[in-house]
């Protein structure tokens, strides 16, 4: 009867196992120790089976968290990713600054430099029509000093001269051109004063053309030679003609300055006849 009552406090399963017992003869204790024996499995088997579901359980958890990780991983990469790229970019704006700074100032000078071309544009065809006049008044004021100079090289000077008179009738030549052409006689005619010179020439001897040698010092001195050292001749330019030196006392410095100027022989002091200054009124 005991037996029977400690069977109907368990589960079903150990109703089965006491009446298996009783079934069988079994002794009163060998059915409690199989009762427990019973027990003990059941137990078992619900502790194996909790344990499996923790473990399951954290299993789950472990890929949740690792799941998780790699999502905060991803996000934080892409973060730096973006953190970087607007580093970059930063950069980039202030490289722009500096470069839109310069072309500002690039901008201003050239609106300036336009401003100074239109205001040149305006005073061009003021310009162009003074200058015409101008380059007339100086060929005319040339050709009179060529006139009133000292007579040496006359046919290349007054060529040049009458070449300048022509250029201003053509067409194909702008006004800057023929004013430059202008200048440039100009300026042969100033480095005729700086240089010593000598040359074969045409004068007129005794009333007749004879061929001389010209030896010109600058603007301070004309001389001519005859080719046999008979005659030695100044030109004198407050009466305009040629005055006969004694060839005693300047044949040989003539004939030296000759030699110097043709580069036949070194620069040396010479004694020639110079005409004393005259006083400006």
């Amino acid at each position: 009867m005991i037996f029977n009552r400690l069977l109907s406090r368990f589960m079903p399963v150990g109703g089965v196992i006491g009446r298996v017992a009783e079934n069988r003869n079994c002794g009163p204790f060998r059915g409690v120790l199989l009762l427990v024996s019973a027990s003990l499995m059941m137990v078992s088997a619900t502790q194996a089976a909790d344990v499996d579901d923790v473990v399951a359980a954290e299993k789950a958890k472990i890929g949740a968290a690792k799941s998780s990780q790699q999502r905060v991983d991803a996000i934080a990469d892409e973060a730096d990713e973006l953190f970087q790229s607007f580093k970059q970019v930063n950069k980039q704006i202030e490289g722009l600054k500096v470069y839109n700074a310069q072309l500002e100032a690039q901008l201003a000078d050239q609106r300036q430099t336009i401003t100074d071309l239109e205001s040149s544009i305006e005073n061009a065809t003021l310009m162009e029509r003074q200058i015409t006049p101008l380059t007339l008044k100086m060929i005319n004021a040339l050709e009179q000093f060529v006139t009133l100079d000292m007579p040496f090289l006359l046919d290349e000077r007054r060529d040049r001269i009458a070449r300048l008179h022509a250029n201003q009738s053509r067409s194909d030549l702008s006004s800057a051109e023929k004013f430059r052409q202008v200048l440039e006689a100009y300026k042969i005619e100033s480095e005729y004063g700086a240089r010593i010179d000598s040359h074969t020439d045409t004068v007129m001897v005794d009333g007749k053309p004879r061929e001389v040698i010209l030896l010109r010092v600058g603007r301070i001195a004309l001389i001519y030679q005859t080719p046999d050292q008979q005659i030695t001749a100044a030109w004198d330019q407050r009466s305009r003609s040629w005055q006969v030196l004694d060839s005693g006392d300047y044949r040989s410095a003539v004939a030296e300055g000759i030699r110097i100027a043709r580069k036949r022989a070194a620069v040396d002091m010479l004694q020639l006849p110079i005409p004393s200054p005259e006083v400006v009124q």
